[in-house]
């Protein structure tokens, strides 16, 4: 069973992913103001091709959603996801004018 848990220590942390209790991935972010920035998606090699990097995606976006914010992609998997969905991501995908 796959869970996750936002981790914060101030403005920075972790969306973490569990797998059977087990430390699978994580998602690193901040929160400044209402951006919410993602630097880097990791998940563990043994956990690869399950999708868990789509369940870290949705979870960043629904924290978004639910917190009225909008996410910075500086990590390249979230950056391409956002461009080759962005009818799924436009309404929290901060870009600059």
């Amino acid at each position: 069973m796959e869970r996750t848990e936002i981790i914060m220590e101030g403005r920075k942390g972790e969306i973490q992913l569990f797998s059977d209790d087990i430390k699978a991935g994580k998602m690193d972010i901040s929160i400044i103001g209402k951006k919410l920035t993602v630097y880097h998606t990791e998940v563990n090699p043994e956990y690869e091709g399950k999708g868990f990097a789509k369940i870290l995606l949705e979870r960043l976006v629904s924290h978004a959603r639910e917190n009225d914010l909008k996410i910075v992609p500086l990590c390249p998997y979230v950056h391409a996801q956002f461009k080759r969905h962005p009818e799924e991501y436009n309404d929290v995908w901060f870009k600059e004018d």
